[in-house]
């Protein structure tokens, strides 16, 4: 039979803000994976903890996880406590088995909100779950820890696989910027001389994006250059080839998004559009393609749109002419900073060096580069498929045992 989880169940929110934590002798649930600790508890019980926003932020209803806590614990205000009001009818840790494996029908689907996804509590009371015997539950709490077992142990082979997968796309990207990749051609122009063109255009065009003087970079030293490259290249600072669009003017607060509009607004998050926007005073009209700037080089998206908007904070970098668009893109790819905070991560990036090969090699590069990332995208769609497809058939098992059905020893 099955039961309103309000009817059933107590629910309350967190009263902890994430960071106005204080560190202390008790566990403070929230969000990720690693818990912090507070100085005080909240709750004592054993208790199903769900999330009130989604886990992937602006404009994507998403939940990792569902958790289960038990003893004395703080709880951050952006999750909830569900504690059964009776545990002779109904255990903590069976509704939270039921409402992990089953949170994308019952808890996401629920999610409201377009810029700040949420999910209301009065929501949350409204999820039915079925309630079997205790016994039946203890039998469902024990098949599942088998089934966690495997699953970590599946987990291991995927991750592993990806990693590599992930090696595998940072060596092509190494071999390409090092002129490894794609041989030379002796009659494509000289990198020295494109440098020089697009120092030219850079003189030009500087003042009018609202620059007085141009700042002088420091000399490439000796020790500063990483790796050798073929003698039609050159080496230069980022700083000389690119440029940012845009302004705080152009920049919207996420209170200002719509879910339907003309102009997509873009973010260095994730997820590059995370709404639209109907002000065309802060529309950037883009000559060409552009590249959307995050807290690091690997979160770095490549657009091609006409018009867009950028999310309040959100660098939006395009390159001078004589550089391949696609070619800087995968540069940056190509670069491990330490993060050291957004804007520090920033400024260290347009002081790094880029290795410039001449324009025509820049095309065959990137061609290379698209050809054999295809292949890896392959093989990694091919390991995600076996990790869902594992995740599902273990679904699949626990909810025979929901049912009540015996397809499992």
């Amino acid at each position: 039979m099955k039961y309103r989880l309000g009817d059933i169940c107590t629910i309350t929110k967190g009263a902890i803000g994430i960071m106005k934590a204080i560190a202390g002798s008790y566990t403070m649930i929230t969000l990720g994976e690693i818990e912090k600790t507070h100085n005080e508890y909240q709750f004592d019980a054993k208790a199903v903890i769900i999330p009130l926003v989604s886990s992937t932020g602006h404009g994507h209803a998403s939940m990792k996880r569902v958790k289960y806590c038990e003893g004395k614990f703080a709880l951050g205000n952006i999750l909830c406590a569900v504690i059964p009001n009776d545990e002779s009818f109904v255990l903590a840790k069976y509704l939270h088995i039921y409402l992990h494996w089953n949170r994308e029908e019952l808890l996401v689907s629920q999610m409201k909100g377009m810029a700040n996804v949420s999910l209301p509590m009065n929501r949350i009371a409204d999820v039915m779950v079925p309630v079997p015997s205790i016994e039946k539950q203890i039998q469902i709490i024990e098949l599942e820890k088998q089934l966690v077992q495997k699953e970590l142990l599946a987990d291991e082979v995927f991750t592993r696989q990806l990693s590599l997968l992930e090696n595998l796309n940072q060596a092509i990207l190494q071999e390409a910027v090092q002129g490894k990749l794609v041989p030379q051609d002796p009659k494509d122009e000289l990198a020295g001389e494109l440098l020089k063109r697009i120092k030219t255009e850079k003189a030009k065009y500087f003042p009018l994006r609202g620059n007085k003087k141009m700042a002088s970079l420091p000399p490439i030293k000796a020790e500063e250059i990483p790796f050798e490259i073929p003698e039609n290249w050159v080496w230069c600072r980022i700083e000389e080839v690119f440029y940012t669009i845009g302004s705080k003017n152009n920049q919207v607060q996420s209170k200002e998004y719509c879910e339907i509009g003309k102009f997509p607004i873009i973010d260095q998050g994730y997820r590059y559009i995370i709404g639209y926007s109907n002000d065309e005073s802060k529309v950037l009209r883009i000559k060409k393609p552009v590249i959307v700037f995050g807290d690091h080089t690997k979160n770095i998206k490549f657009i091609d749109f006409d018009f867009v908007v950028g999310a309040d904070g959100t660098k939006i970098l395009t390159n001078y002419d004589y550089i391949f668009e696609k070619w800087f893109y995968f540069y940056l790819k190509s670069i491990n900073l330490e993060n050291k905070g957004y804007s520090r991560h920033f400024k260290l990036l347009k002081k790094h060096l880029i290795s410039l090969p001449p324009l025509s090699e820049q095309k065959r590069i990137v061609a290379e580069i698209e050809k054999q990332l295809e292949k890896t995208q392959e093989l990694k769609a091919h390991i995600l498929s076996n990790q869902q497809a594992t995740e599902q058939l273990l679904k699949a098992l626990l909810q025979g045992a929901f049912e009540g059905e015996k397809k499992v020893n």
